[in-house]
């Protein structure tokens, strides 16, 4: 028995295909341009933000971990370290900030390595887009939830007794130093991220480098009060200079030297570790 051809089955349906009806149901005009690299990074931001619309419970590290650090600190060294916990608060709130964004930071490594593990991010290398985008707008939505860490920190802050001599100004201006520098280090997690194998290796690794950074610093305590040999490593401790700019900037005695090295150490880690998980994530 011969197979019927497509014509004679369309003629014994009684359709015939004809050019001008198979032009009705096929798209006209132009077809859509890719979007830019801007469009597709702010889309991937927006997708960040949105995880925490269907997850609430995300909001922890950005609103409970922040409060519970400041009062922890505030009240179990206070006394101890300034004759009371208000006088205290003046000297260890800008480094309570900096100290809780910085660890939020290591979940922009975590999100990342889960969604690979969910195979999520094999689709995103298949749509016509930037291909950094995926990356760069995680980055810029976990940027977001700093600035919500951020404010809930100095709003905490004000209620307590904290009084910023720069004013508003200055805690614009202090709020936007520790943003610019989160964006850069949390590249450092974003290459992480793409290394390791589990979530729990991501949240190790960045712990055990968090921990040392933020409690060896000025965070705390003056560096001078010191030995000489801890007081080499505050010197050059990234967080350190990040610390005392912010510092600086919130009560109105800005400190160039800590805010030059400040964005010098955005600006090198930034140039490192950029390239490198562009890299790492093209041949992944």
């Amino acid at each position: 028995m011969t197979s019927t051809s497509s014509a004679e089955r369309a003629e014994t349906d009684g359709y015939t295909p004809v050019a001008d009806n198979l032009g009705a149901v096929l798209a006209t005009g132009e077809p859509p341009r890719p979007p830019s690299a801007w469009s597709a990074s702010v889309t991937f931001a927006w997708r960040a933000m949105l995880k925490i619309k269907h997850v609430p419970e995300q909001l922890f590290d950005v609103t409970a971990f922040p409060v519970i650090m400041t009062l922890m600190f505030t009240y179990l060294f206070g006394g101890a370290l300034a004759g009371s916990p208000e006088e205290y608060l003046q000297y260890l709130l800008p480094g309570v900030l900096v100290m809780s964004v910085a660890m939020i930071t290591m979940y922009t490594g975590v999100g990342l390595n889960a969604d690979i593990q969910k195979g999520v991010f094999d689709r995103f290398r298949t749509l016509p887009i930037w291909r950094p985008s995926a990356l760069v707008g995680a980055v810029i939505g976990d940027v977001c939830r700093y600035s919500l860490a951020s404010v809930v920190i100095i709003v905490l802050g004000l209620a307590l007794g904290y009084r910023p001599g720069g004013g508003l100004v200055g805690v614009l201006a202090g709020v936007g130093l520790l943003l610019v520098f989160s964006f850069a280090f949390s590249w450092i997690w974003t290459l992480l991220g793409l290394l390791l194998r589990s979530e729990r290796s991501v949240m190790g690794v960045s712990a055990m480098v968090l921990f040392p950074l933020s409690f060896l610093s000025n965070v705390f305590v003056d560096p001078r009060t010191m030995p000489s040999w801890l007081q080499g490593f505050v010197d050059v401790n990234p967080i350190a200079h990040l610390v005392a700019a912010v510092r600086g900037a919130l009560s109105g005695q800005w400190d160039g030297s800590a805010t030059l090295w400040m964005f010098v150490s955005a600006g090198i880690i930034l140039a490192i570790f950029g390239p490198l998980t562009m890299r790492m994530y093209n041949r992944k």
